[in-house]
């Protein structure tokens, strides 16, 4: 296997086209004989990919209101705008007002009734070809009515009171009940709460011995008890049993959420399903590749029957006594209401309480794994299919945790692009604004790669805000985003099972408008296409990376506690994510590693190793404590070669409570060795003035960090992945994220990867491949347009057209101004409208027109003399555009630079042209003021969606060719 990088296209005068390059894995400046034809295999499954490679859909069952004939016409729907398969996901009805369901039936999860729709839907995705996955329960987490006693969800929770004394106090048991009572997002009405203990601490604790155990003060329900002088603490610990509901779960698969810890529950819950199911279907293994779970939101769980002695057998000592200082009082979503310590005390304590918060944490981890994990993905064997799961939330090791399943699975949002304004921005001062990939990506990514494994699905888009507002091109860009952090398939989210008879805008839980009567539906395979090619190369090869990153979660679980994945309520190191998006940025790539893999890993010749991946360099990302047994191995890594950067901290501590003062000992003795080799284990401090980006590259040259691509001048907005394919090609996957601006700059590849290499670029639109070439040896031009991606590829293959890509930019022969005539096709009330508009002005501040939604077509007729411009640039457009030139279509741009090529259609003399542009339908639907769909996803309150822009503002230019 050898890698290799390589760039983009520059669009100038007739050449100056990419740049790609790369590093041979294993050094070696000839080409593999796999070369001699085996690369047409590759292209081949790029040029026609195979409806598995296409995106799937979550498809919503809202409410189980399902009928065999929908089921079948919304397959054939789906198949037909380029979808390749659906995720079965039955879920709670939308419910926005009375009557709204038609009075149709709720079949109930796993009846045999229900069963026998999902018969249906199994046969016709088998005779359309399309694939089938199965989500595990209905909604998130998964539970069930019929739960009983310690089948149920567990928590111990918190709850405080200050007192100050002296004073004689009475409280009821009642009142500190509902105290602790955790503040979750989804209380089960029917829990059971038990008080596990109630102590009483001086504000200033100076010793263990001032703890005052209050439990025996009870008396018929009250508890009396004396109150020294001064401010005390009043800590009442309860356990809460069944204390969570199923997050939109449809009719039979609501009720309490399972209990995760709880192994013989689980089997219990799994096999249940199967047992219903296949009797009717018939094995499993015939109508779906995978067995799904969905998000693994426990809202703090962490406690199970058997939890005590577990924890005494794993660590050692008991925690029940010190629950009630590690734990925080439990606020929404399972998140912490507060990290403030609840009263003072010495160092030694609040140390001795934060190790011990990491052992509870680590064990919780553990047992998930033991008595979740494992039994469901050995149930998924079982049937002959896949597991297919996003393994986080609060109680996974954000890596590790993905290495059992066949298909780990990350998630993107598309709410970022309002609140966060993606491809606008994408700053150092909060690493979620400007992305759409979430900072779990990063983790499960490098958790398929050192497990070899290549199909990375994600819930891409997740639409819980936006709807009638997201375009295609946000998708793309937010899908682009989600390629580079790793993900090789698109679940898109979603589509929602509604009959044609429901009234608009139908049936609708969540999601994009993914829906036959979206101004975008007749469009959408063009972004299916282009994500079809895209993944199936990408599943057919590997992620290139040779730089590791250890993230500071040991840190984290010491001092906060685990966090929510992938939207944690806080973090210990907020810049963490940023790491890995400057060395992307910077022509590297990199993975996650944990401590748990380093140990594993060996040393080769410089390089930190697991499994099929080599690290020659590995960042300690503000790491404070090590477990000795990953410091003496990073110290042997070290000393064969390797080379350790430790960015803000040194690390100089272990985690957990057991022996840590003789942990702490040795951890310090491996470091104090490093620090012999100052030339491989170096200290960086945190960037201050400049940004992560520059930052990094700063780094990279200081200190020599190699890298496949060099890239002159890094930007925020442009990443690149590399990968390699069995046979050796090397493949570059370049994006521009930011939604109006291009990229112009150079990237120089080494000669061992230029040298008897032909470079191509394959347009994952087209499905064509097209040769590049450098502007001198080792140097090419790297020229991306606005919201633009490039696949670039080196392999045997010399033949091809030239690259010749539209500009995004070029010199402006004339403007086009006004008056332009208007016409407005509107696509819900089948009427046309006339305007003429003296100069460009977004519909949205043009009170006649700010509610429209559907074509406006822009006319003008213009007179040309010689020489003919060679493009027409429509400057800003919101919406899809279409060009009509003397009555010849040419083309559809729904991302980007709106640009099109005019050398086939204008002639001097008398043109006429039409600019087709299709809108959004948001400024539409905030309109219907009687629709309750409407009004729920535009102007929910503390989400109301502004007025967008819409149409076309330009400037209109025509252009010849430039630098750009």
């Amino acid at each position: 296997m050898r890698r290799r990088d390589f760039i983009r296209w520059s669009v100038t005068g007739g050449s100056g086209l990419i740049l790609t390059y790369a590093i041979p894995l294993r050094a070696s400046g000839v080409l593999p004989a796999a070369f001699s034809g085996a690369e047409t295999y590759l292209y081949d499954l790029f040029a026609t990919p195979a409806l598995s490679c296409h995106p799937f859909v979550r498809w919503w069952w809202n409410g189980d209101k399902i009928e065999a004939a929908e089921l079948v016409r919304e397959l054939q729907l789906l198949k037909s705008v380029g979808i390749g398969g659906v995720e079965i996901n039955p879920i709670e009805f939308p419910s926005r007002s009375d009557g709204d369901d038609l009075g149709k039936t709720s079949l109930e999860w796993l009846s045999a009734e229900w069963t026998e729709m999902l018969k249906a839907a199994f046969d016709e995705a088998e005779r359309l070809g399309m694939t089938c996955d199965l989500l595990v329960g209905s909604g998130w987490p998964f539970g069930a009515e019929y739960l009983e006693g310690d089948e149920r969800a567990q928590i111990v929770s918190v709850g405080i009171r200050e007192l100050t004394g002296p004073m004689e106090y009475e409280v009821s048991e009642y009142d500190l009940l509902r105290e602790a009572d955790p503040g979750i997002s989804s209380p089960y009405p029917g829990r059971t709460i038990e008080l596990m203990s109630l102590i009483m601490v001086p504000d200033s604790m100076t010793d263990e011995s001032q703890i005052a155990d209050l439990l025996g003060c009870e008396d018929k329900g009250l508890f009396r008890f004396s109150v020294p002088g001064g401010r005390h603490v009043l800590i009442t610990t309860v356990k809460v049993n069944g204390f969570m509901k199923v997050i939109d779960g449809a009719p039979g698969a609501t009720g309490p959420v399972l209990d995760h810890y709880n192994r013989s529950a689980v089997e219990r819950y799994l096999n249940r399903m199967s047992d219903s199911i296949q009797p009717i279907t018939g094995p499993l293994s015939t109508h779906i590749r995978a067995l799904f779970t969905d998000s693994m939101e426990l809202e703090g769980s962490n406690w199970t029957e058997g939890m005590r002695g577990e924890f005494i057998r794993r660590r050692g000592y008991d925690i029940v006594p010190w629950l009630p200082f590690l734990l925080y009082p439990v606020g929404g979503m399972g998140n912490a209401k507060s990290y403030k310590p609840a009263f003072a005390t010495t160092e030694s304590f609040r140390d001795k309480i934060d190790r011990m918060r990491y052992d509870f944490e680590v064990t919780k981890m553990e047992m998930l794994h033991d008595s979740f994990i494992v039994p469901y993905t050995e149930w998924c064997r079982s049937l002959g299919v896949r597991s297919r799961a996003q393994a986080y939330g609060r109680g996974f090791f954000p890596l590790e945790s993905s290495f059992m399943y066949d298909i780990p699975e990350g998630e993107s949002w598309t709410m970022t692009w309002l609140r966060h304004r993606l491809g606008e921005e994408m700053p150092d001062s909060d690493y979620r604004r400007g992305r759409a990939y979430t900072m779990i990506n990063k983790y499960v990514s490098s958790a398929a790669h050192l497990k070899d494994k290549r199909l990375v699905s994600c819930e891409e888009m997740t639409d819980t805000y936006r709807v009638f507002n997201t375009s295609l091109e946000t998708i793309k860009l937010g899908s682009d985003q989600s390629i580079v952090s790793g993900i090789t398939h698109s679940i898109f989210h979603g589509f929602n099972y509604s009959p044609p008879e429901v009234p608009f805008p139908g049936w609708i839980r969540y999601g994009a408008y993914y829906n036959e009567n979206s101004t975008w539906w007749p469009y959408l395979h063009y972004l299916t296409e282009y994500k079809a090619r895209l993944s199936a190369v990408l599943q057919n090869t590997t992620m290139f990376a040779d730089i590791a990153l250890l993230t500071p979660l040991a840190d984290m679980w010491t001092d906060m506690g685990a966090q929510m994945e992938p939207f944690p309520a806080a973090v210990n190191v907020p810049y963490t994510s940023l790491v890995w998006e400057a060395i992307h940025k910077n022509g590297g790539g990199c993975d996650y590693l944990s401590d748990s893999v380093i140990n594993d890993a060996h040393i080769d010749d410089g390089h930190l190793c697991y499994g099929s991946r080599r690290y020659h360099t590995l960042i300690l990302i503000a790491v404070k404590s090590l477990a000795p047994s990953t410091a003496k191995k990073i110290y042997e890594f070290i000393s064969d070669g390797g080379r350790v950067f430790c960015l803000g901290e040194t690390p100089y501590k272990s985690p957990g409570w057991n022996n840590h003062e003789q942990n702490d000992s040795l951890v310090a003795d491996w470091v104090r060795k490093m620090h012999d080799f100052p030339e491989r284990f170096v200290y960086l401090p945190v960037p201050e003035e400049e940004d992560f980006v520059d930052w990094y590259a700063g780094v990279k040259k200081r200190h020599e960090i190699h890298s496949y691509v060099k890239i002159t001048k890094p930007d925020l907005y442009l990443m690149q992945n590399r990968y390699v394919a069995d046979d050796g090609t090397e493949l570059f996957f370049f994006i521009n994220s930011h939604r109006y601006n291009g990229y112009e700059g150079e990237v120089m590849f080494e000669e061992c990867i230029t040298s008897g290499r032909y470079a191509s670029v394959w347009d994952p639109e087209s499905g064509r491949r097209f040769r590049i070439r450098p502007l001198k040896d080792g140097i090419y031009r790297l020229s991306i347009g606005p919201a633009t991606s490039l696949l670039i590829v080196f392999d045997g293959h010399e033949e091809g057209d030239e690259w010749q890509p539209l500009p995004w930019q070029g010199e402006v022969m004339r403007e086009i101004r006004g008056p332009w005539e208007l016409e407005f096709r509107h696509c819900r009330e089948a009427t046309v409208t006339y305007d003429t508009m003296e100069e460009l002005t977004d519909l949205k501040d043009i009170p006649d027109h700010q509610g429209f939604c559907g074509t406006v077509i822009y006319r003008k007729n213009i007179t040309i003399d010689s020489p003919l411009p060679q493009y027409i640039s429509l400057g800003h457009v919101y919406g899809i555009a279409r060009l009509v030139v003397n009555g010849t279509d040419c083309g559809l741009r729904w991302y980007g630079s709106r640009v099109f090529d005019l050398r086939q259609a204008l002639r001097q003399g008398l043109n006429s042209i039409e600019i087709h542009v299709i809108s959004e339908m948001g400024n539409y639907m905030r309109t219907l003021a009687d629709n309750p769909v409407a009004q729920y996803w535009m102007n929910r309150k503390g989400k109301e969606q502004p007025l967008m822009p819409m149409g076309m503002t330009g400037p209109v230019a025509l252009w010849q060719r430039g630098e750009g």
